[in-house]
């Protein structure tokens, strides 16, 4: 039994950090809609025209399509073949799985400032830098080693009996995948959708390097683009920002359940 005395202090505790998270944000959001622009509160008047002048002033809207266009084949890439390799993995198995895996797992290892000189490179010598192909195969090989692992976690903690069944009845590799395991491990996929979403159109370091077209960079960068013009006008700033960071919020915000129940089950044993 829970005394009372540790009910009220759990209460309490849990008061204090959703305050400490919550201030934050909420001081951001005003500040994007006050008139002043040093940033400091004013709520004499709401200043909505500072979106407006954010969406046009940073050109948000081309570059937002761009990284809508990017992080969207992006994830889907690397939905698709962190499925397919961690079914192979975890469920199927492959010749040399002991050393293809461990390799596998070095891409989450290696820093991307250590690869990004001889990646460019490489990529300028095919034709690949200034197109939103190469910032998506980028994205691709950069977010498939973290989805491998994390749905070969998945199907591993999936009961062995169920594939054993779909065999007897007579399914296939391919159905027994996409039929039973996939809606089985539903919220872990959402979650990685959520992840490589998340983590794709937050992406700033190789946007500004392999995007160099003013008329292709992302939303991260045309909002460093903005900042830059802009340090004095601290409203405006955060109005831009708060434009930039809608889709992820408002994406985690549709999907929290599935993303809560998929970061859970992934808590697994090997």
């Amino acid at each position: 039994m829970i005394s009372r005395f540790e009910r009220v202090s759990n209460y309490v505790i849990v008061i204090a950090l959703t305050v400490g998270v919550l201030f934050p944000v909420a001081w951001f959001v005003l500040t994007s809609l006050s008139p002043n622009t040093s940033g400091a509160l004013d709520f004499s008047n709401i200043a909505w025209s500072n979106f407006t002048a954010a969406w046009h002033d940073g050109n948000l809207a081309h570059s937002m399509y761009a990284s809508l266009v990017i992080t969207v084949s992006a994830v889907i890439g690397q939905t698709i073949l962190a499925i397919l390799s961690g079914y192979a993995f975890g469920v199927l198995g492959v010749v040399g799985e002991r050393f293809l895996f461990p390799v596998i797992l070095l891409g989450m290892m290696v820093s991307t400032e250590v690869i990004v000189i001889p990646l460019y490179y490489e990529f300028q010598r095919i034709g690949l830098t200034n197109s939103w192909l190469g910032l998506v195969i980028i994205q691709l090989g950069m977010g498939v080693p973290f989805g491998t692992y994390w749905m070969r976690a998945t199907f591993r903690a999936l009961p062995r009996s169920v594939m054993d069944s779909a065999a007897v009845d007579g399914a296939g590799v391919w159905n027994t995948l996409w039929r039973i395991l996939v809606p089985m491990a539903r919220p872990a996929v959402l979650t990685l959708v959520l992840l490589s979403f998340m983590w794709t159109w937050n992406d700033f370091f190789l946007s500004l390097i392999f995007l160099g077209d003013p008329d292709k960079q992302t939303a991260t960068v045309a909002l460093g683009a903005f900042q830059g013009r802009h340090v004095l006008q601290v409203n405006l700033m955060a109005a831009g920002s708060l434009i930039v960071s809608l889709p992820v919020v408002a994406l985690y915000l549709f999907f929290q359940r599935e993303f809560i129940s998929g970061v859970m089950a992934g808590a697994v044993k090997e």
